[in-house]
């Protein structure tokens, strides 16, 4: 069976370096190894998603010179897939309905520190999951739901870029929402239903998510769905060192593009910065497949600096 990877742009926002630069390496590994690519719009993320954002993303990625055998696909068309998965993971005992505000838990006098993402979630619902089965079928949308972590749970996985990891995901990472109180599915809940159904075995992304793939792994075994081969990759910065942002200024590709980059120049670049081309070099990612190699991204952050949009 085929190999498959895939591209998921989010449409809350237009496509910026950080993200070319994800979605170069993820379509470069993704061919590498002989993988068919489908591209998945994850248009869930509710009030974020902007008008006309899906086609501009995928108008980038074309410009790019990314190509995909399948899609786009819309996880919004999805959402009954996501909801039966939900139902099986309540009927077997591992989600429960939970009314804690964010603030709810973190002020909770028993909450554990934080980790990495924020507060962890001290389990003050956990006791209403005999309740949860009642909860659904009346239709509640007022509480969310969350995936009951086992207490002593580890999660072992061997990252192709970052190598083998270890989360201790109770202690680290909490039980965590799979379900919006909204009524929409959350993010890891979705991502596993579409990567699963979509036959995705090979996932790279930025290591921003790594925290997301022992979640996931978890969520995967419990709907008895084999898990894909992750790679989390290094995300560019700002000069503070944190994620690219508005705060660092206008680093779209449209601003590229009104700068005379073509997208040569601008895979180029990206090619630069993931030590997979010299400086100054256009390139196209055809001619980037020829001698790529994973291996070869440095493991620190790209820092962007706003003197690097003038071309030498």
């Amino acid at each position: 069976m085929r190999r498959r990877g895939r591209l998921a742009p989010s449409p809350t926002g237009v496509l910026h370096l950080g993200n070319a630069r994800t979605f170069l390496l993820a379509w470069l590994d993704a061919r590498a190894r002989g993988a068919a690519v489908l591209l998945r719009i994850e248009d869930l993320d509710g009030p974020r998603v902007r008008r006309g954002a899906a086609e501009d993303a995928i108008a980038g990625l074309r410009w790019l010179g990314l190509d995909w055998d399948e899609g786009p696909v819309y996880q919004s068309t999805r959402l009954e897939r996501y909801a039966r998965a939900l139902q099986r993971l309540v009927g077997a005992g591992l989600a429960y309905p939970c009314t804690c505000t964010r603030k709810d838990v973190e002020l909770a006098a028993s909450a554990p520190h934080a980790g990495e993402e924020g507060p962890i979630y001290p389990g003050t619902c956990r006791g209403r999951s005999r309740d949860a089965a009642e909860a659904l079928a009346a239709g509640a949308r007022g509480p969310a739901w969350r995936f009951a972590v086992p207490p002593e749970a580890r999660v072992r996985f061997h990252d192709r870029f970052r190598g083998p990891g270890t989360v201790a995901v109770a202690r680290e990472l909490g039980d965590f929402v799979v379900w919006k109180s909204s009524g929409e599915p959350a993010y890891q809940l979705a991502v596993v239903v579409d990567d699963a159904e979509m036959g995705i075995s090979d996932v790279l992304r930025g290591d921003d998510l790594w925290p997301s793939a022992a979640r996931q792994i978890l969520l995967f075994d419990a709907l008895g769905w084999r898990a894909p081969e992750y790679a989390h990759v290094p995300l560019v910065v700002g000069e503070d060192g944190r994620r690219l942002a508005k705060r660092h200024g206008d680093t779209t590709l449209r601003r590229f593009r009104l700068a005379s980059w073509s997208s040569e120049d601008l895979v180029g670049f990206l090619a630069w910065s993931c030590g997979l081309a010299p400086a100054g070099a256009r390139r196209t990612p055809e001619r980037l497949l020829h001698d790529f190699d994973l291996s070869r991204l440095p493991p620190a952050p790209f820092v962007w600096r706003e003197a690097m949009l003038v071309r030498p």
